[in-house]
């Protein structure tokens, strides 16, 4: 049993003495005369009563990693798991949120939070540990938080391992590869400066570079602005090494979103913070677009946890976990409907996309292309919306759409990560298989199409293909990052299961990783980068 950094006392087993072993060894019953088993035994022969067991019980509960709703089932169908356990720290809890409890205190964003902190977090996430525990496991779902991590970035490429250290190569105009200089680098280089320190996240800009430590720090490099904005006027002073946030440090931050002229942060209750792109009370609030404090994000989610943050071209979605069930918000531009509420208006507050109720689309996971935006479905269902330019929606052709709507030709594949760039999606299946569709510029789709049209370009895709240069590495994949900005050319990391990392699309600048030879700047068919994520 894991003890709190806040020292909280964590759960015992030994508050209540199990009876001898030898006092429950009896003969066994004929057959015919066997009782139907009760939670509390009633004193039948051969019965092992959970009630004269609690400790073990939970003991069982914890360390099966139950999910929150398996939890309430227990709760609703017997009267045991429901009653007050008389355990520490809570003696009115049942078993069910005992456990609950317990499997939260083996979160790292969990374990440093005081005993007020952590009470405020379950009241704002519906008054329930169990609730508490679903919102940090779907978190670390979409999120990949405390994994092993790689990051394609305009230009340049970030990869966390699984122990936290951190590999940076690729365009370095800024300083963004966080090594003390401003040459490029096509061979991952670990950060150096980080040493000592765990990364959890990563986020890649124009220029610009965000990590998050497992205690809750930032740190920044690259160029000296929040935005994205690449040809602009911000980020006229550049940082080559890792410096911690200092607008952030009263914030335990887990997650960043490095969009256009805006940045968002999402803290471990759940609450969003921007930076600068709010003048004209843009984002829910009035500030200077080269103002570097965090403001919180005004409207409906001031009072409901966020999981997940992704942002796109001057938009921000965030995917909220409230005791009903997963909605997704949206803020921001609604230029091309990206905005999901049926029509091309701004939003000044985020606002619930309703069509995922009509849907009967429980989402668990949310991504933001520049233009265009994409969600995964509990049930394994893909949605997207917004400028449907190039077949980057996956309909079959390029038109806007302004509600999400269901990819009826994955309607045979059950999805479980989505990700989006500029034009194009990658969706990765339950059993590790990938497709893409949308633009074919640089290759970064995977497919290998050959000869472009004359114009540099290669061949679009307007419905979802199977990436069969994928199938060949013989390994599921599990995540997939693709560069995510409108002024430079994409390339594309697909991470496998064992923590290896393949790259196809540009690499001019060495943002794959790999060494291209003569007069390449491209790589058509994955290949494998030489770092080891495990």
């Amino acid at each position: 049993m894991d003890a709190t950094a806040s020292g909280a006392p964590s759960v015992h087993y030994h508050n209540i003495v199990d009876p001898p072993v030898a006092a429950l060894v009896v003969p066994p019953l004929p057959t015919f005369q066997r009782q139907q088993r009760h939670c509390f035994g009633e004193s039948t022969p051969g019965e092992f009563p959970l009630a004269a067991n609690p400790s073990i019980v939970l003991h069982v509960l914890t360390d099966c990693n139950l999910d929150p709703q398996d939890l309430a089932k227990l709760e609703a169908t017997c009267f045991f798991f429901r009653q007050p356990a008389n355990f520490a720290p809570d003696y009115e809890l049942s078993i069910s949120e005992l456990a609950a409890l317990d499997m939260c205190q083996k979160r790292a964003i969990f374990k440093p939070m005081t005993v007020e902190e952590r009470e405020v977090l379950k009241q704002r996430c519906g008054g329930s540990w169990k609730l508490v525990l679903r919102f940090l496991q779907a978190g670390e779902a979409c999120c990949r938080r405390e994994k092993s991590q790689a990051i394609a970035g305009p230009g340049h490429s970030i990869a966390v391992t699984s122990k936290g250290v951190v590999y940076s190569f690729g365009s370095n105009s800024s300083g963004q590869l966080g090594h003390g200089t401003m040459e490029e680098e096509w061979r991952p280089r670990q950060i150096r400066s980080l040493q000592g320190i765990r990364i959890i996240q990563a986020a890649a800009g124009a220029g610009r570079t965000m990590l998050i430590s497992d205690v809750g720090r930032v740190y920044a490099f690259g160029k000296d602005s929040f935005g994205e904005a690449e040809y602009g006027v911000q980020g006229t002073k550049f940082v080559t090494t890792p410096q911690p946030v200092e607008s952030l440090k009263n914030i335990f931050a887990v997650q960043a979103a490095i969009g256009n002229f805006f940045t968002a942060v999402l803290s471990r209750e759940g609450r969003v913070y921007t930076f600068s792109w709010g003048s004209d009370a843009k984002l829910g609030h009035q500030t200077d677009p080269n103002d570097l404090e965090p403001h919180p994000l005004l409207g409906p989610l001031e009072n409901i946890p966020v999981v997940q943050i992704a942002a796109g071209y001057c938009y921000l979605l965030a995917l909220a976990c409230q005791p009903g069930g997963m909605s997704v918000y949206s803020v921001g531009c609604g230029l091309g409907g990206k905005l999901g509420h049926g029509s091309r208006t701004d939003e000044r507050y985020p606002r619930l996309i309703e069509q995922f109720r009509a849907l009967n689309l429980q989402p668990i996971e949310v991504a933001a292309g520049a233009w265009h935006a994409a969600v995964v479905g509990r049930d394994g269902r893909v949605c997207t919306w917004g400028w449907g330019r190039y077949g980057c929606l996956g309909h079959g052709n390029e038109e806007c759409e302004s509600v999400p709507k269901v990819v009826e030709a994955l309607s045979k594949v059950k999805a479980v990560h989505v990700a989006t760039g500029d034009y194009t999606t990658f969706v990765v299946s339950e059993d590790g298989d990938v497709y893409s569709f949308g633009c074919g510029e640089s290759s970064s789709l995977g497919h290998n199409t050959g000869a472009a049209d004359g114009q540099g370009r290669h061949t679009n895709v307007l419905s979802p293909e199977l990436v069969t240069s994928l199938k060949q590495v013989n390994e599921r994949v599990v995540q997939i990052s693709l560069t995510n900005s409108i002024y430079w050319n994409a390339h594309t990391f697909a991470l496998t299961e064992s923590g290896k990392l393949y790259a196809f699309g540009a690499g001019d600048k060495g943002q794959l990783g790999i060494e291209l030879v003569a007069d390449q700047n491209e790589r058509g068919n994955p290949e494998r980068v030489d770092i080891d994520l495990s």
